[in-house]
């Protein structure tokens, strides 16, 4: 028999010490994830690579960290939280810099690539660490920092790159968006070592094992499926780009059957009986894919077809980043109450949203302000959603499988992330004229938002929330 992962006390005062590094790891995660959504044009403008750059910046970053999440939290699991966490920061850190110094458009992306890797390392040890240091009639209060902290994140990189591009940094220009995580990241780093506490791991216990052969096979299905649409987008239509989609579905078929053979599966089998997490897992990769590739939208709406500066298209993307914190905030305490309910409200808020972006985007406002209250609304109804539809997702499956289903789908909204990115920008980019090209990538959002939608009743009645496992 395995012995449990035992963490060092941990005094009371501290504990928030330990939470504050935790988020500042999530906060580092999601600015680096989303940074590239605004500022790919300027990057492609510099190193070459046209779109296929812009799209393969944020995609590649988001596969990594999806593939490799639920992998990586059972080595933590099996090697010591504070191990893996330290390895992915340090590694993080050091994938920044190569970011950062990048000569041409291959290299960007593989560092990047590396980079979501370490990320995949950091993620999962936090919110471990965090269920060990705090006892459980605190959990609540301490998970609740985390929808709006990084619901603001997904938003706040974009905002940070157009910034950072305008302010021009020891004449860095877009270097500087990586750079600067030398003083982050190292700072994270110094910090975790001297107040994370120390964790033996269970390198003993057999549920612990990683399945290599499932990641692998579903990796290798991501890939071709993302270079499949980048490609098919940047090069037409031809033969390579059907075959990589083809391919794609058939190493997802072959991980599909994996997880049900393997001795420990990435997505327990058992989670795919059940109905309502199901039907979550569904609406979460929908919905995930849809407002990823809804910022990625807005900014280039924003830089290519009305030509704003990045620092003018930061500010534009400010009012989402605003709704999805005050969203955040109200839905954690209307969560328990309203239930699935809140989802809807949260997808019709969106969908209103985005409608009315459409409407302002189609007669090409000549400033910025124009955006901003329809962008204030999708923001609203992105927060309203955001760590709500995870919570009702797993409301009624069984408490102990808690820690398994909230990894599939973080992991689940990593690879939902990476898609969407593609799949939109891929109708953006192969529209046949510049002007309807945004028209029709919202039009996809929208179809997607009203999907989703019709799923909602599918779903558990009421939440679970995380924190109570």
């Amino acid at each position: 028999m395995s012995t449990p992962i035992r963490a060092a006390p941990v005094q009371a005062g501290r504990r928030w010490a330990v939470l504050a590094v935790i988020l500042a790891s999530a906060v580092l995660d999601l600015l680096d994830a989303t940074i590239t959504n605004l500022a790919a044009p300027t990057i492609a403008a510099d190193l070459g690579g046209g779109e296929t750059l812009i799209q393969w910046l944020g995609a590649g970053y988001a596969l990594a960290l999806g593939v490799l999440l639920v992998p990586a939290g059972r080595l933590g699991d099996k090697y010591g939280r504070r191990r893996l966490f330290l390895i992915g920061i340090g590694g993080f850190t050091i994938a920044s810099v190569a970011c950062g110094i990048a000569g041409s458009a291959g290299t960007l992306i593989a560092a990047r690539i590396v980079q979501g890797a370490f990320g995949a390392l950091m993620i999962p040890q936090g919110f471990g660490i965090v269920r060990a240091v705090f006892p459980r009639d605190q959990l609540g209060k301490a998970f609740s920092a985390f929808a709006p902290t990084l619901g603001a994140s997904s938003v706040g990189g974009p905002v940070l790159a157009g910034f950072l591009i305008q302010a021009d940094l020891l004449g860095l220009g877009w270097r500087a968006m990586f750079l600067i995580n030398i003083v982050l990241g190292g700072a994270t780093f110094l910090a975790a070592t001297r107040l994370l506490p120390a964790d033996g791991g269970r390198s003993g216990a057999p549920e612990m094992s990683v399945d290599g052969i499932g990641a692998g096979l579903l990796g290798v299905a991501m890939v071709a499926f993302l270079y499949g649409l980048i490609d098919g987008s940047a090069h037409g239509w031809g033969s390579v780009p059907y075959l990589c989609l083809a391919g794609g579905a058939a190493f997802f078929g072959l991980f599909c059957v994996r997880q049900r053979t393997a001795a420990s599966p990435l997505i327990e089998p058992s989670l795919l009986r059940n109905r309502g997490f199901t039907a979550g897992l569904v609406l979460g990769v929908v919905f995930f894919a849809a407002v990823s590739g809804l910022l990625y939208v807005m900014s280039l709406l924003m830089q290519y077809d009305l030509r704003f500066t990045p620092v003018t298209a930061a500010v534009g993307l400010i009012p989402v980043a605003a709704g999805i914190v005050v969203a955040s905030v109200a839905c954690h305490r209307l969560i328990a109450r309203l239930g699935r309910d809140l989802i809807l409200i949260g997808l019709l808020t969106t969908l209103a949203g985005t409608g009315w972006l459409l409407f302002v985007a189609s007669s090409a406002p000549r400033d910025v302000w124009a955006l901003v209250p329809p962008a204030l609304v999708t923001g609203l109804g992105m927060g309203a959603c955001f760590g709500t539809v995870f919570d009702v997702t797993m409301g009624d499956i069984d408490p102990r499988q808690t820690g398994s289903a909230s990894g599939s789908l973080t992991a689940i909204q990593q690879l939902a992330n990476a898609l969407g990115a593609a799949a939109v920008t891929t109708i953006y980019f192969g529209a046949g004229d510049q002007e309807g090209a945004a028209t029709r990538s919202l039009l996809i959002v929208i179809v997607a938002t009203i999907v989703c939608c019709g799923l909602v009743r599918l779903l558990p009645r009421k939440a679970q929330l995380r924190h109570a496992s």
